[in-house]
This record gives structure tokens, sequence and C-alpha cells, in this order.
């Protein structure tokens, strides 16, 4: 893939650019940080050059002037709301990205739990936090929020939130994922800071939409691909556009926002030190581009992607068909179809010539690999051990699994964990490769080769198993899949 981003540049110019929206408030900045801080692919798939870890990197040439909080709403914590990308609970999340920030070396100074109304739940996670050393603090809901501004800038409002005690002049305040209250968590410090007489700004980071993109470039509409699932839109800042005459790019939530937000500075200070949305962020990536065409592919192929997964969550009733409707809609605006991703085709094909489901992946070097169900292996299976014969110069003829690991295995799942297939999924396979590259070298050196499937292409003309589905994302592969409602 032909790099379309440097990020070198970004990482030097997007760590100057928060200095200087600091020095613009004196004393103090929260920057309300959205998307995600560690592991951003999608960063790194619509923007190739985009190094996944870009925006710790970036926060990293800042750690001695910063500390983070975390804000998780309460109902999430109450509800057992879960992150389906990591297939964990908000509470697990918040613990785990204490210690992982804090193991890349930036400073946690604490939890702000928000929406607090006296839930139970919260009396352990507050427990856990602290004795893991995070100090906890605690924000309530605000009668009349965020229409009775004159309520919501007073003592009975933010005043009534918990001062979060911080030392650095750079306050960066994080989530596990969107309704934890970020904003009002930054907000509410404003109004502490400024009653103490503490000159302090607020500031926010998100990398998409990209500002100053035009409005239906394929990297902004890779990220309305990207939410459908919040059917977020991307849209013309017309406060920005009124106030500079120029246009700029923002979405509704934030537009949809922007009069409460500048009441409510106009009731902190006195007055907004903002004209538009726009003028909040601190997003440079845009500058960063060197290659717009190979971003523009990239993003095209993300709205592919992006259809395919939003497909098979309707297929599992995880979504609704507006959702789909979203996403087939983008596409039309892209001039793509799900074919434009080569291995579509290429896996249907194969399906149609062996009348069974069939799997199609693209390497890194342009080679595609295909795989078809078999007695033993599904298509997924199949393809993966095909692939890392291919990366490891080993004879397709050769079989890298004796039968007298899978005969076994087989037996296992059939005869006494009531499975009606046979055939293995591609953790059992990895699992007998690795038994059988103790004794044989090309199972070894096919199961070296794992490293290199990170960022292939695969396209399975078939729904998958959860263990199938898992594999692949801890492998780095960029999978989609057919389904009922997708193959024609």
């Amino acid at each position: 893939m032909k790099i379309g981003f440097d990020n070198q540049k970004y990482l030097t110019l997007q760590s100057q650019h928060i200095k200087d929206r600091i020095s613009k408030f004196g004393d103090k900045l929260y920057l309300e940080f959205g998307g995600k801080l560690l592991d951003d692919y999608h960063a790194s798939r619509v923007l190739p050059g985009f190094a996944p870890d870009s925006k710790l990197q970036m926060l990293l040439q800042l750690a001695d002037q910063a500390e983070m909080i975390i804000s998780v709403n309460a109902d999430d914590i109450q509800q057992n709301k879960v992150r389906h990308d990591l297939g964990i609970t908000y509470d697990l999340d918040v613990l785990r990205l204490v210690q992982e920030y804090r193991e890349k070396g930036l400073t946690v100074s604490s939890v702000v739990i928000t929406q607090y109304k006296g839930q139970k739940s919260i009396t352990g996670f507050r427990a856990k936090l602290e004795e893991a050393g995070v100090k906890v603090y605690l924000h309530y809901p605000i009668a009349g929020y965020p229409a009775d501004v004159d309520f919501i800038v007073s003592d009975e409002g933010y005043g009534r939130n918990e001062f979060v005690e911080t030392t650095r002049p750079l306050v960066i305040v994080t989530a596990p994922g969107p309704g934890s209250g970020k904003m009002a968590t930054c907000l509410s410090q404003l109004y502490h800071e400024n009653k103490r007489g503490v000159k302090a700004g607020y500031a926010k980071f998100e990398t998409f939409p990209i500002w100053n993109l035009p409005l239906k470039h394929p990297v902004n509409m890779a990220y309305e691909a990207a939410t459908a699932d919040l059917q977020d839109v991307n849209m013309i800042d017309p406060f920005h556009l009124e106030a500079y005459g120029e246009t700029a790019v923002n979405y509704n939530r934030d537009v949809e926002v922007f009069p409460v937000l500048e009441a409510i500075f106009e009731g902190i200070f006195g007055c907004c030190p903002y004209k538009s949305p726009t003028d909040m962020g601190v997003n440079m990536a845009g500058n960063c581009i060197c290659d717009d065409e190979a971003c523009q592919e990239a993003s095209r192929q993300e709205i592919i992607r992006r259809f395919f997964q939003s497909a098979n969550r309707f297929a599992l009733d995880e979504a609704g068909k507006e959702e789909v409707y979203t996403q087939e809609l983008l596409l039309k605006q892209a001039k793509v179809s799900p074919t434009d991703r080569a291995i579509v085709g290429i896996a249907r094909s194969l399906r149609e010539q062996t009348h069974s489901e069939a799997a199609a992946m693209e390497m890194k070097d342009g080679r595609i690999i295909t795989g078809k169900t078999k007695s033993l292996l599904g298509p997924c299976s199949s393809v993966l051990l095909n692939a890392v014969k291919a990366l490891g110069g080993i004879n397709d003829a050769i079989d890298l699994i004796s039968p007298n690991y899978i005969g076994p295995i087989q037996k296992l799942k059939t005869r006494y964990l009531g499975s009606k297939n046979p055939r293995l999924h591609t953790d059992e396979v990895l699992i007998a490769l690795s038994m059988c590259a103790v004794t044989d070298p090309n199972a070894g050196k096919a199961l070296a080769q794992l490293p290199e499937l990170r960022g292939c292409q695969l396209h399975v003309t078939a729904m998958l198993s959860d263990a199938d589905l898992k594999i692949c994302k801890k492998l780095g592969i960029e999978l989609t899949n057919d389904t009922a409602f997708t193959l024609n």
C-alpha cells in the first residue's frame, strides 16, 4: 500500500499545536480526547503511514506537562456495559486503561465517575480503583442539563461536583467509550478552576472528521461509515462559515451542542473563547497528508469493509436496517461497490466453482491466496494454512498438520463436546500446528509466519464462528465476510 501520511510531521506538528493552545489560556488546558489513544487502526487504515500508536507517541512528547483523567458513566458500570471491540465491561476497561497508560509512561491522576446517583455497583468499583492507587471523584446529574445554563453554571450545578485536583498544565480527559461524560468533566473543571482564580481552557482532540478536507472526501466518509451505528453525520460547520467565511467540516453532535457550550463558556468566563466548534479542535492530521490519492483509495476500501461489518451485525440482530442503509448510501457516494474489494469476487468465484464456502486473502506483497471448505477444515482455517505455507516458502502439497492430531480434536468436539461440525476452527488449527511444530520443521516454519499476517486482507463467503473472528482479530487480519444479506 502506498504511504499517504507523514507520521513524523504529524508527531511534531500536533504536539506543538497543543503546546500553543495551552499557552493561549495561560495556566491550564483541559483536552477532551476522542477516539482511541492506543491502537488506532482505523486511522492507520484510512491514512496509510499513520502509525497505530501515533497519538500515544505524540502525547509522550508532552508527558512531563500532562496528566490524565478517565471519565466513566456510573450507569454504564451499573448496567455492565460492554466495549464490543474488546468484549469486556467498562469497569474492567477503565482498570485496563489505567494500567496501560501508566506502563506507556503517562500519568493517570484520577477517575471521574459521572452521573452518580448512588448506584450500588460503584462502591466496589471505586474500591478497586483506590486499591490501584487511583483517586476517584464523583460528578452528579444536573437538573435541566443542558438547557438551563444559569443553573448548570452555579454552585448547585457544576459547583456540586467534586473538584478534581490536578497539578500539570495539560489535563487529558479520556474515556472507555461514548457517553462517558468527557466534555461535562472538562466543563465542570473549568467552573471550579475559575472559582479558584485559575485561568483554564478547553479544547477537543478528535482525529475525524478532518476539518480541512472536503465534506465528501473519502477519508471523512470513512469516518461516517465507522460511526454508522451512532448515526453520526458529517456537515459543514455553519458557525465557522459565518465567523470566518471559510468552509470547515465537523459533525452533527458538535454542531448541535455548540450554542449550549457557548452559553456555558459565557456563564463561566463572561465570554466564549471560540467562535465555532471547529475552533475548539486541535487536530492537525489534515496537514500531514502527503499523497491524497493514496488516502482516498485506502478510505474507499475502509468504506467497503464497514459495509460488510454492518451487514454482518444486521444478520446477527445486533444492528437495524438503518445502519445498513447508511452504509449502502456511503458506498454510492464514494462510487464503489463491495466487489471493488478484489478478494470478494475471487472468493465468490471459487465458491461457485467448488460449490462450497471459500476464502481469499490478499497478502501484503499483493499475492492472492485462496482456501475452501474441506472435510477437516473450514474456509478460514484452510486459507490460513495456505497463507503461512506461502509466506514460509513451503510446498503446497505438504500437510502441515498430521491427521494423527486432527482426529483426536474432532473426536473431542463431536463425541464429548456435542459439536455437529467436525471441521477445525482457526484456534484449533493453530493449537494443532503448534503441537506439530515440536517435531516437524515445516510446521515450525509456518508457525513463525503468523506475525506477517497482520494487515493482510481476507474475505470469506460464509458467516464465521466467534472463534474464527477472534483469531483473525488477534492476528491483525482485516476480515470481511458474506451474509445472506450481502451475498447478492
